[in-house]
């Protein structure tokens, strides 16, 4: 969209995005969704060998669900945070993701049967946000994926490709865990301002976790957030580039 401008919730006021956007990307457009779909088994291999010792630790944002620890993930990959100990264990994988410079997150996502991620808008439109099914228990209507008003199902080894800053909600009324490789892709428009963008969404998704314990925040009027988001984002910024030399992750 030529007359499309960034957008991050946190200084919208209305926490709604503006922009007509389709519901749905076609993934044969995007350079590494093939590659992606023939290494499917090796994705879902070394994700299986991990679940073997592991588990997924449930998602911080717990307003975000309609049952407490329904959603579950870890992340290799968080806005160009490193996590090298738990990339140690994907090292295929990791592989994989490193052929592609525009793959600025990386995690694997897990929704527990009867569990529903409730309809909620993204940080920013600077991302396709990308679901590759692996682990898929059912389809529509069951289990299913909404943005905007168009639902689809989830199918092991493929994507579904979508703006997350569009309004969308997931839902596993099945029986079984539903689980997916989620990848956020920096869009061409934006890659001059990446820096800005992934500054801001650490600081957002910082205040969100605040929120948890300080509800007064969701009250504040859209020009304090600005204010506190403006002032926040320089530290965001340096703190990346600190955790990923010091390998803290």
């Amino acid at each position: 969209m030529s007359n499309l401008k960034l957008w991050f919730s946190l200084y919208d006021p209305n926490y709604s995005y503006p922009y007509d956007e389709p519901s749905f990307f076609v993934s044969k457009n995007h350079r590494w969704a093939k590659d992606f779909e023939l290494n499917y088994q090796l994705i879902k291999k070394e994700l299986e060998q991990f679940l073997e010792s592991h588990q997924l630790v449930e998602y911080f944002n717990r307003h975000m669900v309609n049952t407490e620890s329904t959603w579950k993930t870890i992340s290799l990959r968080w806005w160009t945070i490193e996590f090298f100990k738990n990339q140690s264990d994907f090292p295929k994988t990791m592989e994989l993701v490193n052929r592609y410079p525009e793959i600025i997150s990386v995690s694997f996502n897990q929704l527990e049967s009867q569990g529903e991620i409730l309809p909620h808008c993204g940080d920013t439109n600077a991302i396709f946000r990308c679901h590759f099914g692996l682990e898929i228990p059912a389809q529509l209507p069951e289990c299913g994926f909404r943005v905007k008003e168009e639902t689809r199902s989830w199918e092991a080894g493929k994507w579904l490709v979508f703006t997350d800053a569009n309004e969308h909600e997931a839902f596993n009324r099945s029986e079984k865990r539903r689980i997916i490789m989620v990848i956020d892709v920096l869009r061409e428009e934006f890659k001059p301002k990446k820096n800005l963008i992934f500054s801001t969404v650490l600081t957002s998704l910082f205040l969100q976790k605040r929120i948890q314990q300080m509800m007064f925040i969701t009250k504040l009027s859209a020009t304090v957030r600005k204010f506190i988001g403006y002032s926040l984002t320089p530290f965001a910024f340096c703190a990346v580039k600190v955790v990923n030399k010091l390998k803290i992750y």
